[in-house]
């Protein structure tokens, strides 16, 4: 950015950027945009908040904002969100998994009262699940259990699949789609998705995700690319048929529920609290105090109620889903 060359094409694809009507942009990797001698060229600090400063000047008289992308330790992402960027919450993924796995539902509620508002979040990208960035909300041990209950619970996979052999040498990251890795478990996988939708945040879903799609071992097994696994080609027909499935189309009416709902106030109250029996409670509301969600939910059973201003919205049952 120090160049007038290198400002001038910042400048130029950025304001084409929103007049194409981007009003979030993506900083894809960004920590990785400064280069200096004597460092490992990630997240260089002061000069990374320079970059950061000199794009926000671009985007802000656009009425623009910036989403930088990073995979770290959730204090890097805190960090950013203390500059009033938006983040990633990268750290709700693994330790759903660990509520889900445990029964524990302590951590997540310690994870929830602390994570920011101003971010997305998410349970899978077209990345692996991220470990690295869980760390010291979940302890050292809290996260070898994750990761071996992973390829014990999970559908079809190996830990060879994030592995050199399948050209992943990132080993802070698991390959599997949150389908399989929760066992193609539908009442499980639900439970995720409404933790996540609770959740401090916007909710973001990757397209596997939004289908409940299972890991693609033939993807993966012809690419060799471990992240393939969670990068299915779907057709159209083969889409039509997955929105049918009761998981699918049950996810997708919670998701327009929570898109009409006014207690996700990105600026409302959040209130969580957990039990010594499996329990959490995630009460959202409105900034103007007149609207409310509430999710209760046990974690060890999967089973869970959500309300809408006292209103019951949905029962997962140990038996069934009922919308009422």
């Amino acid at each position: 950015m120090k160049s007038k060359v290198a400002q001038e094409f910042f400048k130029d694809t950025l304001q084409s950027m929103v007049k194409h009507g981007a009003d979030l942009i993506r900083l894809d990797a960004f920590a990785y945009a400064i280069k200096k001698i004597d460092t490992n060229d990630f997240f260089i600090e002061p000069e990374i908040w320079d970059l950061l400063e000199s794009v926000r000047k671009i985007l802000e008289p656009l009425h623009a904002e910036i989403l930088p992308e990073i995979y770290e330790h959730y204090t890097i992402p805190a960090k950013i969100n203390e500059y009033g960027y938006f983040t990633y919450d990268f750290v709700l993924p693994l330790v759903i998994l660990y509520t889900l796995y445990s029964g524990n539902p302590k951590q997540l509620a310690k994870w929830l009262k602390m994570s920011p508002k101003k971010q997305f979040t998410t349970l899978d990208t077209h990345d692996g699940i991220g470990v690295v960035d869980a760390r010291d909300i979940l302890t050292d041990e809290e996260i070898d259990y994750t990761s071996s209950e992973l390829y014990k619970v999970g559908a079809n996979v190996k830990r060879t699949y994030s592995s050199a052999a399948y050209n992943n040498l990132d080993i802070y990251q698991i390959n599997s789609t949150y389908y399989s890795a929760l066992g193609n478990d539908d009442k499980a996988y639900l439970l995720a998705r409404a933790i996540q939708i609770f959740a401090p945040g916007i909710p973001q879903i990757y397209y596997v995700g939004l289908l409940a799609g299972e890991n693609d071992l033939d993807l993966l097994e012809k690419t060799k690319e471990g992240r393939n696994i969670n990068r299915h080609y779907y057709s159209e027909e083969e889409v039509a048929n997955e929105v049918q499935r009761p998981i699918v189309a049950c996810l997708l009416k919670l998701l327009a529920w929570r898109n009409r709902s006014a207690a996700f106030d990105l600026q409302g109250d959040i209130q969580v609290s957990a039990t010594d029996k499996n329990e959490i409670k995630i009460i959202r509301t409105s900034t103007n105090g007149q609207d409310t969600a509430e999710l209760t939910a046990n974690v060890a059973l999967k089973t869970f109620t959500i309300k809408e201003n006292d209103q019951i919205i949905l029962i997962e049952d140990q038996t069934d889903t009922k919308d009422i």
